[in-house]
């Protein structure tokens, strides 16, 4: 059974930096596609990075040269260093994997069956 957990949400000012991680465990999908998503209260949930088996990584509009996916192989944890960080960066972050990897770049929700209980970050202007 695919485990995914997350941690390092925090409440920091603008400007700020932080960087979350995932731990991902029982899975042991040889193509794959792990993102990270957000949600603030009364949005939907939106993909904000993706990165593939192969190492390709897409990024959403609003974070692109702020935002790095990175993922630790060896340790099977997914990290997301963000910089710059905005107040509209608040939001619940998750993060997900599904087996394969076609369309991972889209980020789509409805690919990922794996998803972990998130983690909070609040920015403050």
């Amino acid at each position: 059974q695919v485990h995914m957990e997350e941690s390092g949400g925090d409440s920091l000012q603008a400007g700020g930096s932080l960087r979350l991680s995932c731990a991902a465990s029982g899975f042991t999908y040889s193509t794959y596609c792990m993102a990270w998503f957000r949600q603030a209260p009364g949005k939907e949930r939106e993909g904000v990075a993706s990165i593939d088996s192969t190492g390709r990584t897409s990024y959403a509009k609003s974070v692109e040269g702020r935002f790095t996916i990175s993922l630790d192989n060896a340790k099977n944890t997914l990290h997301l260093q963000m910089n710059t960080l905005k107040p509209e960066d608040t939001a619940m972050y998750y993060c997900a994997v599904y087996e394969g990897r076609d369309w991972c770049r889209l980020m789509d929700p409805g690919y990922f069956g794996n998803w972990g209980q998130g983690t909070q970050l609040t920015v403050s202007s």
